[in-house]
């Protein structure tokens, strides 16, 4: 046995206006699980606390809760001492228990047709991955989207993708889809992040579903248009002046001995909207002894195309962007866009490594900038934090180059899933909604790695938004005026 103090949020909304907290201190046997502690409070301590449980075994999803901010089933998490633990960001019954109802609701149901077949070995395995949902709503709990715009959230879209690979089924599923805000999802991953049976509700549901909303001639205007750009230019944002491509050496050697050799994956935005950030990690590598190889036949990683399910195209781009590295012997390709860099890593079967720009300097070492005398937060793109899972990374590097680092908690800026693009006031609140948290920290700057996210929440922030590869540039531009000056 071992004894533990913890936290519950309490709350009765028949009685109060607003949450409270009680701590209590109880012995559970060594191994317990939260739901084994909040039992023994419920017994030892207050019979009302309101829980809901049922299979204790990870497969009812009934107790799921927030344990330390995070979505958990209390039946599996391992109880600790100090542990907060609170409902799911769902409207409240009382105490831990949310009410579920509404989502439940709109779940599809598949309608058979009068004569019903059985399902392929095939069609068993498409729609397996995506039965595995115990409906805990986790991933409901989390969903940017839902917190601005009228969506059913991942659970929702999961289940009309499991519809639509049912033959049995006889619903038109894609524009039930679409009703329900399937252009609303941002691809952000955080449902995957929290979902207790790991189900990629982006990549195996909305994606899919996207795809075939594509096929029935459904999707967005301004997604066709982003296709058609594509398609005519390679690209996926039409240039704004001389592209970074037009601006560089297809090799740039590095200032002292190399150490490091790679390719670099420029994408569309900052080959051709923000040339500076990408200009800036160039000079970040000749001053760290990287040697850089830029094919310039590289084109559209085809990101907006897949997240938007109009993937024709998109396996001749992959075929151009492997070629372009693999033609020149290149073993390790870095991104300085988180976008980029998911998709090469994830929808690419690539003959080489691809880095990020901060894992690249962290392997190959590098020097230490001179401190800016200034505070800093730091915004995780989505696809650099969990497309990637690269999140201390790109704090190290910050924390020293300024002089005082304030974390912020991670959430989708709104720029991602061609929500900026074709749903531009839902990616605006979820920016506004950024700015709010840049905002809180007091910080002077915002520092980023995704040349979307720096664009897009600039325009929700006062604050200057800035690459890290910038930043690190003016730390050493600082480091040698000071030489200078002695």
């Amino acid at each position: 046995m071992k004894e533990m103090t913890f936290t519950i949020q309490r709350f009765d909304p028949a009685k109060e206006s607003a949450p409270h907290r009680e701590s209590y201190t109880v012995s559970v046997n060594d191994g317990a699980r939260v739901l084994d502690a909040l039992e023994v409070v419920r017994r030892d301590h207050d019979p009302s606390l309101a829980i809901r449980s049922c299979c204790r075994a990870g497969q009812c999803g009934s107790c799921a809760v927030r344990m330390n901010g995070s979505p958990v089933l209390a039946c599996m998490e391992e109880a600790a001492d100090g542990m907060i633990i609170e409902p799911l960001e769902l409207p409240v019954i009382r105490d831990l228990v949310t009410d579920i109802a509404p989502v439940l609701q709109r779940l599809a149901t598949i309608l058979p047709s009068e004569v019903a077949a059985g399902l392929s070995r095939e069609e068993v395995e498409l729609i397996k991955p995506l039965r595995e949902c115990i409906e805990c709503l986790s991933c409901v709990s989390v969903c940017p989207a839902l917190k601005v715009t009228d969506f059913a959230g991942p659970t929702a879209m999961r289940q009309e993708m499991r519809c639509a690979l049912d033959p049995r089924d006889t619903q038109d599923r894609i524009t039930e889809a679409i009703e329900k805000g399937l252009f609303a999802c941002t691809t952000c991953h955080r449902c995957v992040e929290v979902c207790p049976k790991e189900i990629e509700i982006p990549g195996k549901a909305i994606e899919k579903l996207r795809e075939r909303a594509n096929r029935a001639g459904l999707t967005l205007p301004r997604h066709r248009a982003v296709a058609e750009l594509i398609e005519r230019t390679g690209r996926s944002v039409e240039r704004s002046a001389a592209t970074f491509l037009e601006q560089v050496p297809e090799v740039i050697e590095p200032d002292g001995p190399v150490k490091m050799t790679i390719g670099f994956f420029v994408g569309c935005m900052f080959n051709g909207r923000v040339t500076k950030p990408a200009l800036d990690a160039m000079e970040v590598m000749k001053r760290n002894g990287i040697r850089v190889v830029i094919p310039h036949e590289q084109v559209c990683c085809g990101s907006p195309l897949i997240r938007t399910g109009q993937t024709a195209i998109v396996s001749e781009l992959k075929r151009k962007n492997i070629e372009a590295f693999t033609s020149r012997g290149i073993d390790t390709v870095m991104t300085i866009c988180a976008g980029c860099g998911a998709t090469l890593k994830k929808d690419y079967d690539t003959p080489f490594t691809v880095m990020d720009i901060t894992e690249i300097l962290l392997k190959a070492g590098y020097e230490l900038p001179a401190k800016l005398p200034i505070t800093a937060t730091y915004h995780d793109p989505c696809h650099l934090l969990r497309g990637q899972g690269i999140a201390d990374p790109p704090r190290k590097i910050l924390e020293q180059v300024v002089e005082r680092y304030i974390p912020m908690p991670a959430q989708c800026c709104g720029a991602g899933g061609g929500v900026r693009s074709g749903q531009p006031e839902e990616a605006a609140a979820l920016g506004k909604l950024r700015g709010e948290a840049i905002a809180a920290t007091g910080a002077d700057i915002v520092v980023t790695i995704c040349p979307f996210c720096e664009f897009h929440i600039q325009e929700q922030t006062d604050k200057p938004v800035k690459n890290l590869a910038s930043l690190m540039l003016e730390g050493y531009k600082k480091k040698d005026q000071a030489k200078g000056g002695d």
